[in-house]
């Protein structure tokens, strides 16, 4: 985009800031292909979306971003809580490039009160919107596992599948199943056990999840003492076991305070890169829940953004209705009937500290698994901190990308670009270029335009860049590389190096000196490692599609024959010598008699 046609597409998206209003809402960046980029909210949406164009961007992902916008829209809604939720859900759906990530909870299970005759209990990973009452996410299988044994063992539910429809049970359509032989399950299938019977287990079992254990036990008491003043011992008894695991699941229970009820506690640890926070759930005095969410940053988001969009999210999740919230500072942003506290002191400062805890023992756990799944000592550590000294780089250079131009006799020219990570091959990573812009053998314009394109895509798309680029060949091939750091204004961001192959001198930028290092010296031998695996992977693939134009031109050159047939037989059998050694009525099967018999003709007279 020239500066004429530049300032003019600012001058567009000014013109849709002056007409947007001074009021809450959201607002969506759009590239130009027509797709979102970023969602954002605002309590003013003109100032909001105004000071991403009056001033200079905080960050190179902000400069980024600006610099793709191509259009933008804006919804205005009543209140900054609505913005808020409306962010959210536009943020799950689409998913743009520039926002924040919220890690990926799909592997959280829940807790399903099936919505049926007889509900089923059981945990699942899928919510289904069909009436079912969810309870969760759970962060562990085994306290799910622990509560529904409790259930098993306390209640009796049913676990089979059946239709349980009062028109099927009265019906004797079920009978009976091996569960209720050995005693897990009251045969309501055979009306052995009565809806109201069965639902009562499921209300105890819903205010169980729903952290209310002081009630159930409270409820469960009672019913035993009037089973025993009716001398009821055998119910009673059972009342009894109830009683028993109940109590004994409250005394795991984290008690804080028996004065502090019905509160959620949200906190957040954050570094440049990654924000954890964390969430506590307390019921009447105990921890009930507690979920950890970790959001990957974008660009620069502050700690109070953060904590606003994860605890809408997690409050979704969860369906928590708590009215009073605990929060290490206070949010910019509110929410409708909710009352952020900063406690100061006493047991809801403790609480905070808690979370807190919490969040920095996921993040030092997380950063643990990480370094885990890394060796002790990368690979090539110790040569590439030599390396470093020994050209003197300003970084260490963990990821290294070599260039290698290929053209023989100016035909079919390509280049080459592999990539070597701590010290090692990457070659998920390796990239093949055919030149397109350049006519016949020059290598320093076919550089220039091959490091053009890596680069520049590597900016726009927000690729990882390397810390030294090597260029295979001397100071014309280096020069070319240089030009189009400065076009793209890397130069001083990236070392740069080029190095010949016949005395295998190292040159270096604006330096008509080179360097020879010691021919025995590590640093020498990975550069001819990364010089050497270039030219492999550029001349294979220069070979690969000389032959393929070889073998069409080959079998155009048969009268009769035309590109489509040719192309067909390559694609097919891959290489002349298959085709001469193909049995003709295969190749007739293939072709037709008619062009079988030429080609079978022409290699016949030809001797190929």
């Amino acid at each position: 985009m020239d500066a004429h046609r530049s300032n003019k597409h600012l001058d567009y998206l000014k013109g849709l800031i002056t007409l947007l209003p001074d009021e809450p809402g959201i607002y969506q960046y759009f590239d130009n292909t027509g797709h979102i980029i970023y969602i954002g909210k605002a309590k003013n949406l003109k100032k909001r979306v105004g000071s991403y164009f009056n001033k200079t961007p905080e960050n190179r992902k902000t400069a980024l971003l600006v610099r793709n916008i191509a259009d933008i829209k804006h919804m205005v809604v009543d209140s900054e809580e609505d913005a808020l939720l409306l962010e959210n859900n536009l943020i799950k759906k689409y998913q743009p490039r520039y926002n924040i990530r919220l890690k990926d909870d799909k592997t959280f299970p829940w807790i399903c009160i099936k919505n049926e005759r007889f509900p089923r209990v059981f945990k699942t990973r899928h919510v289904v919107r069909d009436g079912s009452e969810y309870f969760g996410p759970y962060t562990s299988w085994l306290n799910v596992s622990t509560l529904l044994e409790l259930f098993r063992k306390i209640y009796k539910l049913r676990t089979c599948n059946y239709n349980l429809t009062r028109e099927s049970t009265e019906n004797g359509k079920y009978k009976v199943c091996l569960e209720y032989h050995i005693g897990n399950c009251r045969g309501p299938c055979e009306n052995l056990q009565s809806e109201a019977d069965y639902n009562a287990s499921i209300a105890e079992i819903r205010d169980i999840l729903k952290g209310n254990v002081t009630g159930v036990i409270k409820h469960l008491k009672l019913l035993m003492d009037q089973y025993a003043g009716k001398y009821l011992f055998e119910e009673a008894q059972l009342i009894k076991e109830r009683l028993s695991a109940l109590e004994k699941y409250q005394s795991r229970s984290t008690v804080v305070s028996a004065s502090i009820t019905d509160i959620d506690v949200c906190t957040i640890n954050s570094d440049d890169n990654v924000a954890i926070v964390n969430y506590l759930r307390i019921i009447r005095g105990a921890i009930v829940q507690t979920y950890t969410m970790e959001i990957k940053k974008m660009l620069g988001e502050s700690d109070s953004d953060l904590l606003m969009l994860a605890l809408v999210d997690i409050r979704q999740k969860i369906y928590s209705n708590s009215k009073e919230i605990l929060v290490p500072f206070r949010p910019e942003s509110q929410l409708k009937d909710i009352r952020f506290v900063v406690p100061q002191k006493g047991d809801k400062k403790k609480l905070i500290d808690l979370s807190m805890r919490n969040a920095k023992y996921y993040r030092l756990e997380r950063e643990k698994q990480l370094a885990l799944a890394q060796p002790a000592v990368k690979p090539g550590v110790r040569i590439l901190e030599t390396l470093k000294k020994d050209l003197n780089l300003k970084e260490f250079p963990e990821r290294i990308e070599c260039f290698d131009n290929s053209n023989l006799q100016g035909s079919n020219p390509v280049a080459a670009c592999v990539v070597f990570i701590h010290g090692r091959p990457a070659k998920r990573e390796y990239r093949h270029y055919n030149v397109k812009t350049v006519t016949g053998p020059n290598d320093f314009a076919s550089m220039e335009e091959i490091l053009f394109r890596r680069y520049k895509r590597q900016l726009e798309e927000n690729q990882p860049l390397p810390q030294l680029i090597v260029i295979d060949g001397g100071k014309g091939q280096l020069s070319a590389a240089v030009s189009v750091l400065d076009q793209l204004q890397l130069r001083g961001k990236i070392s740069i190096i080029g190095i010949a192959k016949r005395l295998e001198e190292i040159f270096f930028p604006n330096d008509q000196i080179p360097v020879y290092l010691d021919k025995k010296s590590e640093s020498l031998r990975l550069i001819q490692q990364l010089r050497d695996e270039a030219h492999r992977f550029g001349i294979t693939f220069h070979r690969n599609k000389r032959s393929k134009e070889f073998i069409s031109n080959e079998l155009e050159k048969i009268k009769g024959i035309g590109p489509l047939t040719a192309k067909k037989l390559i694609l097919k059998f891959k290489s002349v010598k298959n085709i001469r050694e193909l049995p003709f009525d295969l190749l007739s099967a293939e072709i037709g008699q008619k062009k079988a018999l030429l080609i079978s003709t022409y290699f016949k007279n030809s001797g190929i």
